[in-house]
């Protein structure tokens, strides 16, 4: 260990980042974490969204469990709203790194390269820090879908919608707003608050979450039946629910069966919530995009019935692992990285092929499944990784000793092994 700065670089300072940061440094496992905290959520998230999880279903995590979103908020002066504001989930983010994690190091990783038994780790500042294993827990970013009639168009017409937080800039504009999921459902909401012309385009009708009962209609029995079904996370149909909270079950499962499960408890909705916001976005039929093209100063979308002109197009058309588009790796070690479909293979603690390169996070899904998506699996994947790190480090204390000459009883000099 001498020969690196650290054990464990962690790489990102969102929810994932810093719940494994937590956990490892409480192991005595010395963690560097890098990264702007919360920056993906603050940078590329609109303002007056609120998250779709429940309070319980928020938490970071740390080992005794005591830095939860219910403590911040019993903390604060006016006690926060639900569904939770993401200027609130900002703030506890920054509230559980000032008490977790007391030397954060803000700057950006800007390329991992592998060594002989490690790894540098280039910053944005020209430094570069070694570590003997990394943790990368880079979220969302460069991860956004673009279905491939829009390749190619100028983002003055077509962009993603996590390039953009202030929505008043479409004020007056006619949007189309292509998805039919919670991003586009909201950013359909906050664009119609902002005074834009919004249109929902999608393949299909949305699929609204959660059953809403008002405050003064008593629990009947479809309510608790709703509620003894649901799980903390709130991920997933019942039952693929209660599988999903079981990440380990998941990644043992056949590929073809665990694919099934990400589908299904992935599958693209909005939460009930937004349905009063909702008033005054038009939706229309469900409909496929077969051409986008810029015509004049306007995006024409060419439908499988008839056509419509926009200002301009914001895509919620989901996201899609893919580590090459993170632009983190050397070539060499990118290459090394086994992957299927752009996300890698991960075996027991979140472990890559190349050894001590874990993933956590959205790049985690496709081996441990759609919990790794959310916030509530972040817990999961700290103390798996936990685990695994103390389990590894005992191994290698065992083998040295194991290793190490002993006298014999003629005063000679044996192996243990």
């Amino acid at each position: 260990m001498s020969k690196f700065e650290c054990e464990v670089a962690v790489v990102g300072a969102g929810p994932y980042g810093l719940s494994v940061a937590s956990h490892l440094k409480a192991a005595d496992i010395e963690t560097k974490v890098f990264g702007e905290t919360m920056s993906f959520w603050r940078d590329h998230m609109p303002s007056g969204m609120k998250l779709r999880s429940t309070p319980q279903a928020s938490d970071l995590s740390d080992p005794k469990g005591e830095l939860t979103f219910a403590a911040f908020a019993a903390g604060q002066a006016t006690p926060p709203s639900v569904p939770i504001p993401l200027q609130t989930f900002i703030g506890y983010g920054e509230w559980f790194r000032q008490n977790t994690v007391a030397d954060p190091d803000t700057r950006k990783v800007e390329r991992i390269e592998s060594l002989a038994d490690g790894f540098c780790l280039w910053l944005d500042d020209g430094g570069h820090v070694t570590a003997q294993r990394v943790v990368v827990a880079a979220g969302l970013a460069n991860q956004e879908f673009r279905p491939e009639v829009f390749s190619g168009l100028p983002r003055d017409y077509v962009s993603s919608v996590s390039e953009h937080v202030d929505l008043s800039v479409f004020r007056g504009k006619r949007v189309a707003v292509v998805g039919r999921g919670q991003s586009a459902c909201e950013y359909a909401a906050l664009l119609n608050q902002a005074g834009a012309d919004v249109e929902l385009v999608s393949r299909g009708n949305v699929h609204w979450l959660g059953s809403e009962r008002p405050a003064d209609q008593p629990e009947d029995l479809k309510w608790r039946v709703h509620k003894l079904l649901a799980t903390r996370s709130g991920v997933g149909p019942f039952p693929l629910n209660w599988l999903a909270e079981f990440p380990g079950a998941v990644r043992r499962m056949p590929p073809v069966l665990r694919g099934m499960i990400n589908t299904r408890c992935l599958r693209p909705g909005a939460t009930s919530w937004l349905k009063p916001g909702f008033a005054g976005v038009k939706t229309g039929p469900a409909r496929m995009v077969l051409e986008a093209r810029v015509q004049g100063s306007m995006v024409m979308l060419r439908f499988d019935s008839g056509s419509a002109q926009h200002d301009h197009v914001l895509l919620a058309t989901g996201y899609r692992s893919d580590i090459e588009r993170m632009n983190l790796f050397a070539p060499r070690l990118l290459e090394a990285i086994r992957r299927v479909d752009g996300s890698p293979q991960l075996s027991t603690g979140l472990q890559s092929n190349v050894p001590n390169l874990h993933f956590v996070g959205s790049a985690a899904v496709m081996s441990y499944g759609p919990l790794m998506r959310f916030v509530a699996g972040s817990g999961y994947a700290a103390r798996h990784l936990t685990h695994y790190m103390l389990a590894q480090r005992a191994r290698m204390r065992t083998a040295r000793a194991g290793s190490k000459p002993i006298a014999t009883a003629a005063g000679g000099i044996a192996s243990r092994t």
